[in-house]
C-alpha cells in the first residue's frame, strides 16, 4: 500500500522524530467498531492483506461486514445483527490456501469465505429450567390463569438458578392485555434457552506456521469456553470459567498443548490448559479489564482505574503502571523484522501510548478518541496501525523502517531507577556460617518461634479482656449503646480547652439519657464542667463537647484525667478513657 501522507495529519507525524508515517486519514469513514471486530487477512492468497472490520453502523441497526483494500471499501455485506467477534483463518489444507472470515454474532457464527457466505454454526441450546417448561404446558392446556403464571415465573427468575427463557421474559415485560394473545401464540412453541457469544479468538490446529489451519476458539454468555473444529464445526472441547469471559487470548496448538488466557467480567483473569475443565490460575485485577493481550510469555491488562498491569503466566504480578487517562483499548504491536513486541493503548485523552515492557516508548496524538485498534500487515506493508476512532473516522499509519523504540523516546513512564539492578554483596562466611545453623536447627527456631507468637497472642488477648471489663477499649461492649470516644487536649497551659468526641456508632437506634463524670486530682487540677449531662446521640454524626481544665500547680507536672462516660441511674461505666494531661508552660493564676 503506497504511503501517501493526508492534510489531516496528525501533530506528532510533523515531527521530524516521529516513528509513523501518515499514510491515510479519513474523518467520513463511518466505521463504528471495536478491536474484537477488527482483523487483517490475505483473503484471495496473493499477499495483498485486506482489512475486515465488523460494522456496527452509527446507529446499531445498519451492521456490514466491510472489506477495506489500500484506502478504499472493496466490499460489504450486510449483517443480521450486532457482530461481537471478527476473525480469519485457515478451514482446510486446500490450495490456494485462502482464509475465511468467522464474524460471531448472538448465538450464531457467520463464516464467510471468497468474501461470500459459506457456513453458519449455531451454539447448542441449553437446558431449560424444568419448573418453566411445566407452567408452559400447564399454559397449553389451560390449567393455569395468566397472572398465576406470571407469579409463577416472576418467582422463577428470583430465586432459580436456571435463568428463564427470552419467550418467559418477554411475557413478563408485558402488561395484561397483551398476555392473552402472546400466550396462545407461543404456547404450542417448545421451550428453548440459548446463549450467545461474547468473544472469539482463533487456536492453532497441529502447527505453528503462519498458514496452519486454526480452530475457532469462543467464549458464551453462559461462562463456557468452547473450541470447534474448522471443517466439521463440532465441538472439541469444552471448558468452564466462573464468570462470563471478555476477552480472550490462545496460544499454542490444539492437538499438542495450548494455554487460554480469558479476561472475565468479574475482574479476574483466568488461565486454562489442555484437558483442564476449570482453570488452573486465577487472577484478580483491581477494576474490571478494557483489554488483555499476551506479550511472550507475560499477560498485559489495561483496567478501568486507568492502570496497565503485568503477571506471569502463573498469575504472579510483575509491575503495575498508572496511565495519564482512562484506556479504551488496546492490542499488540509485534514487529517481526526487529523481533521485539510492545502495547498498544488508546486513552481517552486522544492519545496512542506504546509500551515496551513497562517503559514508555513512543506516544501517538490522535484527532479523535480511537475506538480500536490493529497492528500488522496491510497492503504490501508488514508495520500498519490501523485505528477507528469514536467518530467514525479512519486513521492509517505506517512505521518507519528506521523507527526504533527504547526506553528513553518517551519521558512519560515508570523511572529509570526501577531498571537498574541492584549491587547485591558477595556472601560472606558469617552469612554461610548462620544459614548452615538455621538449616541445622530449622526445627528448634520454628518451635521458639511459634511459641513466642502464642505467649504474645495470650498477652494481647488477655489485655483486651481486661480493657473490655474496666470499659478502656475505644468502643463501649455494649449492644444497647455502642458508643465510640476520643479525647484532644489543646492549648499550652495553664488552661486547656478538653474536648471529648463521642459517636454512636449504632445503624438505627439513637442514644439518650449519658452524663459525662471527670475523676482527677484536685490540687493539681480545676474542671470547669466536672459533670454534666450529654445530648442525645444521633447514629453518624459526631458530637464535640467541650470543658476547660486549669493547672493549679506551678511545678513542671502533669497528671492523668480519667473520663467516664455512664448511664443514668448506673455505676459501671459504658467507656474510660484516660487522658495524659502535658506539661503546663505557664504559671497558674498568670
Amino acid at each position: 500500500m503506497a504511503a501517501a501522507a493526508s492534510s489531516g495529519s496528525t501533530g506528532e507525524s510533523t515531527q521530524a522524530h516521529s516513528k509513523w508515517l501518515d499514510a491515510h486519514y479519513d474523518p467520513v469513514a463511518n466505521l463504528f467498531t471495536f478491536s474484537s471486530c477488527i482483523t487483517l487477512a490475505d483473503l484471495h492468497g496473493d499477499g495483498d492483506c485486506k482489512l475486515v472490520v465488523g460494522d456496527l453502523g452509527p446507529t446499531g441497526y445498519e451492521m456490514k461486514l466491510k472489506v477495506y483494500q489500500g484506502m478504499g471499501l472493496l466490499s460489504e455485506n450486510a449483517l443480521p445483527d450486532l457482530p461481537a467477534s471478527v476473525v480469519a483463518f485457515l478451514m482446510d489444507q486446500h490450495e490456494p490456501r485462502v482464509p475465511a472470515v468467522a464474524v460471531a454474532s448472538g448465538p450464531f457464527i457467520y463464516v464467510y469465505k471468497n468474501l461470500r457466505p459459506y457456513f453458519k454454526f449455531t451454539l447448542p441450546p441449553m437446558e431449560p429450567n424444568p419448573m418453566e417448561k411445566s407452567v408452559w404446558d400447564q399454559a397449553k392446556e389451560d390449567k393455569v390463569d395468566l397472572l398465576s403464571m406470571k407469579e409463577m415465573l416472576e418467582e422463577m427468575r428470583e430465586n432459580s438458578e436456571i435463568p428463564l427463557s427470552v419467550q418467559s421474559l418477554r411475557f413478563l415485560t408485558l402488561d395484561p392485555p397483551e398476555m392473552e394473545s402472546f400466550v396462545n401464540q407461543h404456547k404450542l412453541q417448545p421451550i428453548k434457552r440459548q446463549t450467545v457469544i461474547t468473544c472469539m479468538a482463533t487456536l492453532k490446529k497441529n502447527m505453528v506456521d503462519e498458514d496452519a489451519v486454526s480452530c475457532l476458539v469462543i467464549g458464551t454468555e453462559s461462562t463456557e469456553i468452547l473450541i470447534l473444529d474448522p471443517e466439521a464445526f463440532t465441538i472439541l472441547a469444552k471448558m468452564t470459567v466462573p464468570s462470563v469471559p471478555a476477552f480472550l487470548d490462545v496460544t499454542g496448538q490444539f492437538d499438542v498443548e495450548y494455554r487460554l488466557t480469558v479476561a472475565c467480567r468479574n475482574g479476574c483473569i483466568y488461565i486454562l490448559r489442555r484437558e483442564s475443565k476449570r482453570p488452573k490460575y486465577s487472577i484478580e485485577l483491581t477494576a474490571q479489564a478494557v483489554g488483555l493481550v499476551r506479550v511472550q510469555k507475560n499477560i498485559v491488562a489495561a483496567c478501568s482505574d486507568d492502570t496497565l498491569q503485568s503477571y506471569t503466566q502463573k498469575g504472579k504480578k510483575l509491575w503495575v503502571i498508572p496511565l495519564p487517562a482512562a484506556p479504551i483499548t488496546m492490542a499488540l504491536l509485534d514487529e517481526k523484522f526487529q523481533s521485539f513486541q510492545a502495547v498498544l493503548v488508546a486513552l481517552a485523552n486522544m492519545e496512542v501510548q506504546v509500551y515496551r515492557e513497562k517503559n514508555l516508548v513512543n506516544v501517538i496524538q490522535t484527532q479523535d478518541v480511537v475506538s480500536s485498534i490493529c497492528f500488522g500487515r496491510y497492503g504490501r506493508e508488514d508495520n500498519t496501525l490501523i485505528m477507528t476512532t469514536k467518530g467514525g473516522g479512519l486513521i492509517i499509519k505506517i512505521m518507519k523502517r528506521t523507527a526504533t523504540f527504547n526506553k528513553g523516546d518517551a519521558v512519560v513512564g515508570a523511572p529509570m531507577a526501577q531498571s537498574i539492578k541492584l549491587n547485591v554483596p558477595k556472601k560472606t562466611k558469617l552469612y554461610v556460617d548462620q544459614t548452615l545453623r538455621e538449616r541445622e536447627s530449622a526445627v528448634a527456631m520454628h518451635r521458639v518461634f511459634q511459641t513466642d507468637l502464642s505467649r504474645i497472642r495470650l498477652m494481647a488477648a488477655r489485655a483486651y479482656v481486661q480493657a473490655l471489663e474496666c470499659s478502656m477499649a475505644p468502643i463501649s461492649e455494649s449492644l444497647q449503646e455502642p458508643i465510640k470516644m476520643n479525647a484532644v487536649v489543646q492549648g499550652m497551659g495553664p488552661k486547656f480547652k478538653l474536648i471529648l468526641n463521642l459517636q454512636n456508632m449504632s445503624d438505627i437506634r439513637a442514644i439518650a439519657g449519658l452524663v459525662i463524670s471527670f475523676l482527677y486530682d484536685e490540687k493539681l487540677y480545676s474542671v470547669q464542667h466536672p459533670f454534666f449531662k450529654a445530648p442525645m446521640l444521633v447514629p453518624g454524626l459526631n458530637y464535640p463537647l467541650v470543658t476547660f481544665v486549669t493547672c493549679l500547680s506551678d511545678q513542671a507536672i502533669s497528671d492523668i484525667i480519667k473520663v467516664f462516660v455512664l448511664r443514668e441511674g448506673e455505676t459501671e461505666p459504658l467507656l474510660t478513657a484516660h487522658i495524659s494531661m502535658p506539661v503546663s508552660e505557664g504559671l497558674a493564676g498568670v
